[in-house]
């Protein structure tokens, strides 16, 4: 009724002002009544012209994603459906447009570019950088479904990930681009490269296991081993076995012959009561150490058929080949209190056996010293994911450690960098911001995040902050990140049971990997993270 009064008399805007104020001083100790003609007021200002549509244009099929506004005045709107950019003059009559191949999904976001570029960023994790005269070149691109699988090259800057969009791909840590991309049948979740590096073994949701060439990638062998879930490939430091966990609670062992190009079924490890999670070789192939989901550590002894050893203390002293069981006597110290189990998704020993890196359920990557064998050991904590951290994996020379996100779908590349230790009763904050380009695969990460094909690197800023211990006894390797200029933060943080880790640390930014991946030093005792996209 009140609107409609208002209406009639025709009040302007300037007396509809005056009048809410005489209201309000009449109402001013009745809130709720205020309340109520603040909102007939509001209504009134916006029906009597002061915010109304002057315009409607019918401008694409299906939803409008995205407006971007030009320096020169003009706009340019992105569509879901048609996936046309329009460009629109300053009378919002259509100039130009262009339509985003199909391959590289739907519009999300358009921003403008140099000179007539503009970039594109597409909901199947492509940045692409194009114009209305010469098309699309992909600047980033990563993977579309939950990431899991990550294996390092044994003596190149390479890394693989597979991931469950079947998207297997090969990415150059140095260079930040992505090598090359296989498209496989089944999700992929677990992957190893034999030690000559000239083959990388996949694992599958469905049990089928594929090796690639790791320079061509063509598929040299399909292997099935049950019909759950792949775990974990392992192939054995000489390279002449190869170890698959399996959901079904089994290992399976193969002898490797002609550099990983001919695999033959060696026996299987019966006796864990749960799926396997993690597992490792003795240096000289004679045992593996396995995990599984109901958190048991068992032992096997390969030359006698795969058998089960009861008595654990003949491998208490093993120095395993590689680290990457999160139970065990060595790493038990990584576990926070109050865990259920599950918290820790994966760990890595470095080759230097210095340092551990642990991904958890928190969106976090920690750096530990190694061995790890005191309860709430002291810890560098680092943060750059926005979802669960599926994996982690140090480089072959452990310069940089490399971690991937689950539902974040990102790569980030962490730099290993050296610390001085301090002397007892002396703390010292450190930080440093680096900078690096993320890639898409992998959402953004904030160290160096492998890219994909020549493509242009986000910007993003990077936070670290660790703390040092006041005891003698420090982490002395840092996870430093990487990133390009950009507005996203990475937060180091330094944790430790009752030991204080010291204060934040920063360092500068440097390049990264595509779609936007950053790069962080680590120190060799303590170690920051930078993310690879």
């Amino acid at each position: 009724t009140i609107l409609r009064a208002l209406q009639i008399i025709s009040m302007s805007t300037f007396e509809l002002l005056i009048l809410h104020s005489v209201v309000k001083i009449f109402f001013q100790k009745d809130t709720k009544t205020l309340e109520n003609i603040t909102s007939v007021f509001i209504f009134s200002l916006i029906l009597l012209g002061v915010y109304q549509i002057s315009k409607q244009i019918k401008a694409h099929d299906g939803s409008v994603f995205t407006l971007c506004q030009m320096r020169n005045g003009m706009l340019l709107t992105g569509g879901g459906k048609d996936r046309k950019i329009i460009l629109w003059d300053h009378d919002l009559n259509p100039e130009r447009e262009i339509e985003v191949p199909d391959h590289y999904g739907t519009i999300r976001a358009v921003a403008e570019g140099k000179a007539d570029q503009f970039l594109v960023g597409t909901s199947r994790n492509f940045i692409l950088r194009g114009t209305f005269n010469d098309g699309f070149q992909i600047e980033v691109q990563g993977h579309t479904d939950e990431l899991w699988g990550l294996a390092t090259h044994p003596f190149k800057d390479l890394l693989l990930t597979c991931a469950q969009d079947r998207q297997v791909c090969m990415w150059n840590s140095v260079e930040h681009r992505l090598e090359w991309t296989r498209l496989v049948d089944e999700p992929g979740h677990c992957a190893d490269f034999h030690p000559s590096g000239t083959v990388v073994a996949i694992g599958t949701h469905s049990g089928r296991w594929f090796v690639l060439d790791a320079e061509t990638r063509d598929l040299v062998s399909i292997h099935t081993d049950g019909n759950e879930q792949l775990s974990v490939m392992r192939y054995s430091v000489d390279g002449t076995l190869l170890a698959v966990g399996s959901h079904d609670n089994f290992i399976y062992l193969y002898v490797v012959s002609e550099n990983g190009r001919k695999y033959s079924r060696h026996g299987k490890c019966t006796g864990h009561s749960s799926y396997i999670t993690h597992l490792d070789w003795s240096p000289d192939n004679k045992y593996i150490m396995s995990n599984s989901g109901d958190y048991e550590i068992l032992y096997w002894d390969i030359p006698s058929g795969c058998k089960l050893i009861r008595n654990r203390s003949d491998c208490k002293d093993t120095d395993w080949t590689t680290y990457t069981c999160v139970l065990g006597f060595q790493v038990f110290g990584v576990w926070p209190e109050g865990s259920d189990g599950t918290d820790i998704n994966a760990l890595v020993r470095s080759h230097n056996r210095k340092v551990i890196a642990v991904a958890d359920d928190f969106c976090k990557v920690h750096l530990f010293q190694y061995p790890c064998s005191k309860a709430k050991a002291p810890s560098h904590k680092y943060s750059a994911h926005s979802s669960h951290v599926t994996n982690v994996s140090f480089t072959h020379n452990d310069s940089h450690l490399i971690s991937t996100g689950g539902k974040d779908m990102s790569i980030i590349q962490w730099k290993l960098v050296e610390k001085l230790s301090l002397p007892p009763n002396e703390s010292v904050a450190d930080g440093t911001l680096t900078k690096a380009p993320i890639s898409s695969i992998e959402s953004v990460m904030q160290s160096d995040t492998p890219t994909p094909p020549p493509s242009q690197p986000l910007n993003e800023t990077a936070e670290e902050e660790s703390r040092i211990s006041n005891s003698p006894t420090l982490l002395e390797n840092s996870l430093e990140q990487s990133m390009e200029p950009s507005e996203d933060h990475i937060e180091e943080q330094s944790e430790g049971g009752s030991e204080d880790l010291g204060e934040p640390m920063y360092e500068e930014p440097s390049n990264e990997i595509s779609k936007e991946q950053s790069e962080a030093p680590l120190s060799e005792d303590q170690q920051d993270p930078s993310p690879l996209s």
